[in-house]
């Protein structure tokens, strides 16, 4: 990214500034990171909420508040600041929540909500992850990223067995429109895979009941056995497989976010959503890869306007949010599968070239790329961490090596 582009995305954008930078592959883009990331969490939430023997009014709130809570706080923080900033709720959390949750009452569960966004916070401002971030090479974050978002690329390829005519359809839509008119790619083929689907009804709409979303009040309660089982295991899954992975992801695409303070907001979010059922707000990795890729938009400095819409998505969404989370259930897993792989091409190829660009770095960042797309999960923390741990090692491992032969 040039010093022009870099210093321009510094700037906080005027209202005036913002309407200027409107666009439809950055509203698409942000469109689609509401898609791909509500479409895969909110089924997990809805599984765990039947766990725990949650009515329908409070695994609505729970969605309803989460949703509020990162959507607005990620709009107003990029429209502030013209950074695109992704928040999300920890989708690692949500499927940790799916078998911790039995037999922990929901006040007790809710006071874990707390604990874990307690420490959110205080990890912030006490100002610990810029120094963290700021020790990790370039190449291995972009390597990461890469490794993040392989499988979703794949997923394009793999899904047109269960369904061919969608997914081969979306992909020609997206070659004609990579040809023909790039910037709208996204968009048409959003718009095509909705309308096969209507076609070959794969969507069935009949069983939806679109009530608005009751937010419902649970007063917390506090146990040694909720923390140790809920969370602090919340706040471990959330820094390592989220926060971390969210904020190396802005870093690969040549932002340079303001790491602590951002955490700081998403634990302040959490705690004030937590009460109504939020467990975890944190920054978004695989939304963040679509809103700052070349896909939302060739020049870095407008790609905010895509983060604010999806934030602005994900407000609307709020208000229904019980019975969107049932749409998402109709639709077809291969839709959102091909539709992500495709929208997240551009960004895949970015960061394997970034994370290659380096000989002296290359194999460190391979080790991470191959780490990372492993899927491998321990202690319930997911392969995003264990690869760029596992970069970060081979990274001191070779530089204490080339050190040592020149000394």
């Amino acid at each position: 990214m040039s010093d022009a582009a870099q210093s321009s995305i510094n700037l906080p954008p005027s209202p005036h500034h913002a309407r200027r930078d409107l666009s439809a592959s950055a509203i698409a883009a942000g469109l689609v990171a509401v898609l791909v990331s509500f479409g895969g969490t909110a089924v997990l939430m809805v599984q765990a909420g039947h766990t725990a023997g949650l009515d329908s009014a409070h695994i609505g709130s729970w969605i309803g508040s989460l949703s509020l809570a990162f959507g607005l706080g990620g709009a107003l923080y990029s429209l502030r600041t013209g950074l695109p900033i992704v928040m999300a709720w920890s989708t690692p959390g949500a499927a940790l929540l799916v078998t911790a949750l039995a037999g922990v009452p929901f006040n007790e569960a809710i006071g874990a909500f707390i604990l874990a966004a307690a420490l959110t916070l205080a990890c912030g401002l006490f100002g610990w992850i810029d120094p963290i971030l700021r020790r990790i090479p370039g190449e291995i974050a972009a390597a990461m990223l890469a490794g993040v978002l392989l499988n979703f690329g794949m997923g394009v390829f793999s899904n047109i067995k269960q369904q061919p005519a969608l997914v081969l359809a979306m992909c020609a839509a997206y070659l004609l429109c990579r040809r023909w008119a790039p910037r709208y790619a996204v968009l048409v083929v959003m718009l095509v895979a909705i309308a096969i689907a209507f076609g070959l009804n794969l969507i069935q709409l009949d069983l939806l009941d679109w009530r608005l979303t009751e937010f419902v009040w649970t007063t917390p309660a506090f146990s040694a056995q909720a923390a140790v089982s809920l969370g602090i295991p919340l706040f471990v899954v959330a820094m390592a497989s989220q926060n971390l992975p969210g904020l190396a992801i802005l870093q690969a695409a040549g932002y340079q976010p303001p790491a602590s303070r951002l955490v700081a907001a998403t634990g302040l979010l959490g705690l004030l959503a937590a009460p109504f059922g939020a467990h975890s707000v944190t920054m978004g990795a695989i939304s963040a890869a679509i809103c700052t890729g070349p896909e939302a938009h060739a020049d870095p400095s407008k790609r905010y306007i895509a983060a604010a819409t999806y934030g602005l998505g994900y407000v609307v969404l709020s208000v229904v949010a019980g019975a969107v989370a049932v749409f998402f259930q109709a639709l077809p897993a291969a839709l959102l599968a091909a539709l992500a792989g495709l929208a997240l091409l551009g960004t895949i190829m970015g960061g394997m070239a970034a994370a290659m660009a380096n000989p002296q770095r290359r194999e460190a960042a391979l080790i991470t790329l191959l780490a990372t797309a492993s899927g491998f999960s321990f202690w319930g923390i997911g392969s995003a961490f264990w690869g760029l741990l596992a970069g970060l090692l081979a990274h001191a491992a070779f530089e204490f090596k080339r050190s040592g032969a020149k000394a």
